[in-house]
């Protein structure tokens, strides 16, 4: 009940969360004081790429705070944070782009987004009730209850394992398209990959927590239903 094999496993997936958090927001400082050979900022990095895509209807904004940068499917914006809005970063440039890639995403379709976004009302629900379930469950030691519990957690991992390849792809094309349009050289592609590439662990550490825990409930209620 309070402590099972599993949790060891999950107190390692969750320092690695930590330690994705800070390298993250390490890896961002360390590139944002390395400004591109071609001068644009983060804004005119974006804007640049949602016009050569097609999107000349989305409109990119600023947003207060720092890593707060996000697309906007249900109202078609691309929102960046303010450093990475009006800086002329590495950092600046390959954030303002991913989220660009998000856009782009959702232009085209990206099978994988189109799903993330129809399952999200319900995982929405799914994710507020799961813990109160469980809890309840193990609480009065109600398997069915544990069992709903389980199903409904299971919704939500699923959505955070979703979001793996949405996240992955929308890097991909943003790296692909800052090359070959000329944002960056070929030179400062590493940079590039490594501020995405540390945004992108926080993603694989979240699922990773969520996908075992998922794996922890499904073994204590398969024990108690022997």
């Amino acid at each position: 009940m309070f402590f099972h094999p599993m949790d060891f496993l999950i107190i390692i997936a969750f320092l690695l969360s930590l330690w994705a958090q800070f390298r993250v927001k390490g890896t961002f400082n360390r590139w944002s004081d390395v400004q591109t050979m071609s001068g644009l900022t983060g804004y005119q990095a974006a804007r640049m790429m949602l016009d050569r895509n097609g999107l000349h209807d989305v409109p990119v904004e600023p947003v207060p705070g720092s890593l707060t940068d996000h697309y906007d499917p249900i109202h078609r914006v691309v929102r960046l944070s303010e450093p990475v809005y009006y800086e002329n970063s590495i950092s600046a440039v390959s954030v303002a782009c991913h989220e660009v890639g998000h856009a782009i995403q959702h232009s085209v379709h990206y099978p994988m987004l189109v799903v993330r976004h129809k399952i999200f009302p319900v995982v929405r629900f799914a994710s507020g009730i799961a813990p109160f379930l469980l809890i309840a469950g193990f609480l009065f030691q109600a398997t069915g209850l544990i069992g709903l519990g389980i199903l409904f957690f299971t919704c939500a991992v699923g959505f955070q394992l979703v979001t793996l390849p949405v996240e992955f792809n929308a890097s991909s094309r943003a790296r692909e398209i800052m090359v070959s349009e000329g944002f960056i050289t070929n030179e400062e592609e590493r940079g590039v990959a490594k501020v995405l590439n540390a945004a992108a662990l926080t993603y694989v550490a979240a699922a990773l927590i969520s996908l075992l825990e998922l794996i922890k409930y499904i073994m204590i209620f398969t024990q108690n239903r022997d």
